[in-house]
């Protein structure tokens, strides 16, 4: 037993060493290269299928197509007997609702908008494209690492904010610190009320080259609630 305690003791010292010589900047530098060790990322072009599964509800099924290179977004969800399609081109956004074109009744019952397809175009962007999306403008990266515990391992933890225009929440990023892969994010809206989620990520897609997590598990941070999960498969066509 005691030998465990020094032997942990030792890797946790060592730990913190590594973190106070890697800055903010220098972590995401490794993480992106780990996650897109090509460069992909900023021409894109792939097709993601996600199934989320939340507590109560039935599944519900996203294809999602991304061309960064032309500015294309476009979400094809299905849940129970209800479709809805949300396309976002170069900046045009067209809504269909079970096939067709949403009567006023349709768009007010169904919260159906041009602002809602931009909030998943930038949504699904932003998380699955994680590390490389914190490159990008508005962002600012901390430049004190951390070694904190989570769940019982051990991570190289990158804070980030963002300008106000951009955003106003507090982000922290967990990488391993062997591998520099992402497997933890956490977001507040006000830190001190211990507010936002919690997202514990497993597996990877490799989709255009890019190393993609496969599962996203979401919790509260404030009680640990399980809020439900994203899993994620490549798919070749687009339908």
């Amino acid at each position: 037993m005691k030998q465990f305690i020094l032997l942990f003791t030792f890797f946790t010292i060592i730990g913190s060493i590594q973190a106070q010589e890697i800055t903010g900047p220098e972590l995401l530098e490794k993480a992106i290269k780990y996650h897109d060790p090509e460069g992909n990322w900023e021409t894109f072009n792939g097709v993601l299928s996600i199934t989320m599964k939340t507590p109560n509800k039935p599944e519900r099924v996203s294809l999602i197509k991304i061309d960064l290179p032309n500015e294309y977004f476009q979400v094809n969800a299905t849940q129970g007997k209800t479709t809805t399609k949300y396309t976002v081109d170069k900046g045009k956004c067209n809504i269909l609702f079970n096939g067709k074109t949403p009567t006023n009744e349709e768009q007010k019952e169904n919260k159906l908008s041009c602002e809602r397809a931009n909030m998943y175009k930038n949504y699904y962007t932003y998380l699955y494209g994680l590390p490389m999306k914190l490159k990008d403008d508005g962002a600012i990266i901390h430049k004190q690492v951390n070694l904190d515990k989570f769940k019982g391992e051990m991570y190289l933890v990158l804070k980030v904010t963002y300008e106000k225009e951009v955003g106003e929440d507090t982000w922290y990023f967990y990488f391993n610190p062997e591998t520099y892969g992402l497997e933890i994010y956490q977001f507040f809206h006000d830190e001190e009320k211990n507010d936002g989620e919690f997202i514990l990520l497993s597996g990877l897609e490799t989709i255009n080259g890019v190393k993609i997590p496969k599962k996203r598990d979401w919790y509260f941070n404030k009680n640990e609630q399980y809020l439900g999960t994203d899993i994620l498969v490549t798919r070749m066509k687009y339908d």
